[in-house]
């Protein structure tokens, strides 16, 4: 791969990112607090290409002939070859004949096996066609818009709900009654607050479907902590007035109560918080399929 490939890659790669970072297909990939972190790197992408490129074409080119110089400097090594030349004369004229064959014989070998006549290790090292490879990545990112991860990744990977140093107060209206919070807020809420911040107040959370083998159902979210090779789910139970038919990875907006039922979960056996169900509505897919810790 030559420097002219090399910018050529490192410039479809910033034009990826930025077209991702512009589009909102870094959704896909990583949380959105890391938008402008993107965007900057797709930025220096494309300025390196450009620059490769410019230094490539004011790089002087070297000559492939060698350079002989006049200079006075040069007399004494004329004069050393002239006096090896002249001792060359003298062998052959005192050297036997046999000597001389078999001399001429060695050399006419030795030509053999290095080519014709040319240096033993004359070859060109070109670069090795593996190094190809590194566009696979950049033809998966233009081409390919991996969907969110879902029902069969949450169900073979342990909750990450872990307990915060404090919950804040809930606000005191939302709309339609209901408080709106994210999965994780309400599972720390739920599993180490005991409810006490949750009160009798109404939740309303959105998330995707999933069921155990059991065929029991769980609303899900999955939680980044920088991307999507970090996500974990955040599983909450349900129970109340659940529909007879839930589809896995089926996104839904559900409307319920704090309950102090429980589980665990069988893949690491951390806790499980269960919601009451009063209403379940179906909701397309969300701008951000994932929440981050905290937000």
């Amino acid at each position: 791969m030559n420097r002219q490939a090399q910018a050529a890659v490192l410039f479809l790669t910033g034009v990826a990112l930025l077209r991702a970072g512009v589009t909102d297909l870094y959704l896909r990939y990583v949380k959105a607090g890391l938008r402008p972190l993107l965007l900057a790197a797709g930025v220096v992408l494309i300025a390196a290409a450009i620059a490769t490129v410019w230094y490539e074409l004011r790089r002087p080119r070297v000559s492939a002939e060698p350079h002989v110089s006049a200079e006075p400097r040069d007399t004494g090594r004329a004069q050393a070859a002239t006096a090896v030349q002249e001792a060359e004369l003298v062998r052959e004229v005192a050297e036997p004949r046999e000597a001389k064959a078999a001399r001429e014989t060695g050399a006419a070998r030795d030509d053999g096996a290095t080519g014709e006549g040319g240096p033993p290790h004359s070859h060109t090292h070109r670069e090795p066609r593996v190094s190809w490879l590194l566009v696979l990545p950049l033809v998966a990112l233009i081409l390919v818009a991996p969907p969110a991860l879902g029902s069969y990744t949450a169900m073979r990977s342990g909750t990450a709900l872990q307990p915060s140093w404090g919950y804040p107060d809930l606000p005191t209206r939302g709309t339609g009654g209901s408080v709106r919070l994210g999965l994780a807020d309400y599972g720390g809420r739920a599993a180490y607050d005991h409810g006490r911040s949750l009160g009798h107040r109404r939740i309303t959370m959105t998330g995707f479907i999933a069921l155990d083998r059991g065929g029991a159902p769980y609303l899900v979210r999955m939680v980044l902590s920088c991307c999507a090779a970090d996500a974990q789910p955040v599983k909450i139970g349900l129970t109340g007035r659940i529909p007879p038919v839930l589809q896995p990875d089926s996104w839904v907006e559900i409307t319920g109560s704090y309950t102090a039922r429980r589980a665990k979960d069988p893949v690491n056996g951390g806790v499980i918080p269960y919601l009451k169900v009063n209403r379940v509505r179906p909701v397309p897919v969300p701008h951000d399929p994932y929440e981050s810790w905290g937000g």
